[in-house]
């Protein structure tokens, strides 16, 4: 039995579909790499609002509390109750 060899023809179409299988493989390990990117990016994301959430939600569980409502008196609009005394570090 004899073979035959391969023409530069059939050589040559080896070597474009290699090609473009190596042009498709880099193309997709981008896509891949971006599509990571941005998983991670809304991870983050995710994270910060659950962070926020959990704050909002804390603020909403005291919100009939008088302590805490004094305390943002105090620090957010910088009343004082009477009798008490307010000191201002002026060495900023």
């Amino acid at each position: 039995m004899k073979l035959k060899r391969a023409g530069l023809a059939t050589k040559l179409l080896v070597l474009v579909l290699l090609a473009a299988a190596a042009i498709a493989l880099l193309s997709t390990h981008a896509q891949l790499n971006a599509a990571q990117a941005d998983r991670d990016a809304l991870s983050r994301q995710v994270q910060e609002q659950r962070e926020a959430n959990a704050a909002l939600q804390d603020s909403i569980d005291h919100s009939d509390d008088p302590e805490y409502l004094a305390d943002i008196a105090r620090s957010r609009l910088g009343l004082v109750e009477p009798g008490e005394i307010e000191f201002v570090d002026s060495s900023k």
